[in-house]
Parts: structure tokens; sequence; C-alpha cells
């Protein structure tokens, strides 16, 4: 049976992103997946000249939880793969760095966006039945560490991103993509322990954690 080529989002000059990412393809290739590092887009990177070239308006990032230039790069960091998966023609899988494989992601013929990851945050909703199933959990991709593209589907991230940007989770939303879909049981859960993205604010408000330093780094990209 094929197997999805899964590309893991690594900052490659951070050794605490490179740490987790080896984790990650080390437990995707004990289930026999195929998981190849990816290079992030960082505030090095300018995040503002590349959403300008893009044709991306990067107002639609301002929000209290996170760090305005990392968040616009860890969203660029996805789109990259975005347009990968339209240039190379192919069904891809995205992982975040601190995604752990629990089992192997099957090949199921998923329309457009299909979310693998178990929700890593707030309450959620269990799908239905086993197998694909229409997205259940939240409105929004939740988490968006772990979820596969067509190609088609691709083309409809890119272009609602020159519509409206905003963070990635929240941009993959039901009200934007009906479409939509998620595989229970979960293949892939989020293993978090630092952020590149948050501020205090939305580590509280993720976590629910009375002393950030101590449970949980707020680290630089």
């Amino acid at each position: 049976m094929k197997k999805y080529n899964c590309y893991v989002i690594t900052i490659l000059d951070n050794d605490e992103s490179v740490r987790v990412a080896e984790r990650c393809m080390w437990s995707g290739e004990k289930w026999g997946m195929n998981v190849i590092m990816h290079r992030a887009t960082t505030p090095k990177d300018d995040p503002l000249e590349i959403c300008k070239q893009e044709g991306i308006d990067p107002a639609g990032f301002e929000e209290k939880y996170s760090r305005n230039l990392n968040c616009i790069s860890a969203f660029l960091s996805h789109y990259s793969l975005w347009k990968q998966a339209v240039e190379q023609n192919e069904t891809i899988v995205i992982l975040e760095h601190d995604a752990v494989f629990l089992h192997n992601i099957p090949d199921v013929p998923f329309t457009d966006i299909c979310n693998f990851g178990q929700p890593s945050y707030g309450k959620y909703i269990k799908p239905e039945s086993l197998g694909l199933n229409p997205l259940r959990s939240k409105r929004y991709l939740p988490g968006a560490h772990a979820y596969g593209v067509t190609p088609n589907g691709a083309r409809k991230l890119i272009e609602q991103a020159k519509v409206c940007g905003k963070p990635t989770d929240v941009f993959i939303h039901l009200d934007t993509f009906p479409t939509i879909q998620e595989y229970y049981p979960y293949c892939v859960e989020a293993r978090d322990t630092f952020t590149t993205i948050q501020n205090q604010n939305g580590c509280l408000a993720k976590h629910s954690y009375q002393d950030i330093g101590q449970k949980y780094k707020i680290i630089d990209a």
C-alpha cells in the first residue's frame, strides 16, 4: 500500500526543534512512515516581506496569544508545503515538530484536507465512527500538528491565504473549507513542552499552567 510522504516542519538552527523533530521521524519510521524534515520559516527570514511577495495580508495574524512574527512564520512554513504539494502534484501529510505517531497513517482517499492529529488542547467532540469522518472534533483544525492535503486542497488553502490569512489552526476552518475530514482513531498526537509561537497569554489559555517558567518553555525561533 502506498505511504504518504510526511514532512515535519523543523527550525533547523534550533536544537530543541531538531530534537523533537527527530523524535517525530523516529516514531514515524517505527510505523513504516516516510518522515522528511522540512525547513521552517522563521522571523529571520523576514516573514513580512514573504507575505508581501505572496499577496498575504499580515493584519489577520494580530492576536493576543502569539508573538506576531513567529505566528506569521509558522503559517508560512505550512504555506510553503501547500505550494510544494501543488508544484509536485502530490498528496502529503504536514507535521509540526512536536508531533508523535501513535500508529501508521493509512492511505485513505480523503477530499482536500484531512486531520490525523488528536486535538492538542481544549474540549473536543469524538468522531462518530472509526475511519474517515467529516471534521467533528472542532470547527477548525485541532492543532494543525498532523494533517493531509491533496494538491486540490493545497490550492484552496493558498487561494484563501491571499483573501484572509490567520493563525494556521483557526485558518483551516469548516466555515471556509466545508469538506475538511478527520481520521479516527487519531494517528498522531502533539507532545509539546515548549513553544516558539505563543506568548505567556497563549500558554496559559492553552495549557492552564500557573507557572509557565517551570512547566512550559517559551523559546526563540
